[in-house]
């Protein structure tokens, strides 16, 4: 990913923040029939290997689970919030109209050697730690011992396991940082009142990197 200096994120909370709050991933291997991608939920484990180890799970049926990885490694992809940034929110526009549209953005790339399982009890452990994760905070959260074992024992069949333990990951925050101040500002103030979620979301990013 390219990434000048003032978009780097080197803070490891800001790349763990972003991997979790991405909630969907996307893994990518390059194999002997083409670049496969599969987009798919991943798990952070911290307390495994330098810059920890994701787990995730494929459908058996797909290939990218059975076609090694060449070189051995793969990249998992997690990306945050994003906007679309007009030239009409900059004061540069109105001062001498040498700007052009970009896009503001957050992204996270984690690379390493990926490992396929199908040992049950592997498999049974990722997709319980998987459910809590993304059932943490309901009401009533749904347990994979809510369903019935066989049934469960079934489900697992149709799957196999994944485990990337991190060897290197990258971040990168366009936030309008090459921006002049009075661009930035206008950003901030431009992307918040947008309807948009995500917009929102990026004009506090703007605006916490231009204090």
């Amino acid at each position: 990913m390219y990434t000048p200096p003032a978009f780097r994120i080197d803070d490891r909370q800001r790349l763990v923040a972003t991997i979790r709050d991405a909630g969907l991933a996307t893994l990518v291997t390059a194999t002997a029939e083409g670049l496969m991608a599969t987009p798919l939920p991943l798990l952070l484990d911290e307390t495994e290997g330098p810059h920890g180890t994701l787990y995730g799970h494929l459908a058996r049926a797909n290939p990218q689970g059975r076609l090694p990885a060449i070189g051995g490694e793969a990249l998992a992809m997690f990306t945050g919030p994003d906007a679309y940034v007009t030239p009409a929110f900059y004061a540069t526009k109105q001062e001498t109209g040498r700007v052009v549209p970009t896009w503001n953005y957050v992204a996270v790339h984690a690379y390493g050697p990926l490992e396929v399982f199908d040992d049950p009890r592997r498999l049974l452990e990722v997709v319980r730690r998987l459910t809590e994760r993304h059932e943490a905070g309901r009401e009533v959260p749904w347990s994979v011992a809510d369903a019935p074992q066989d049934f469960i024992r079934a489900q697992l069949r149709g799957i196999v396991g994944l485990r990337l333990q991190i060897s290197r990951i990258e971040g990168k925050c366009k936030a309008s940082q090459n921006r002049p101040a009075a661009d930035r500002d206008g950003v901030a103030a431009g992307l918040a009142a947008s309807d948009r979620p995500a917009d929102r979301e990026m004009a506090a990013l703007v605006a916490a990197a231009h204090p």
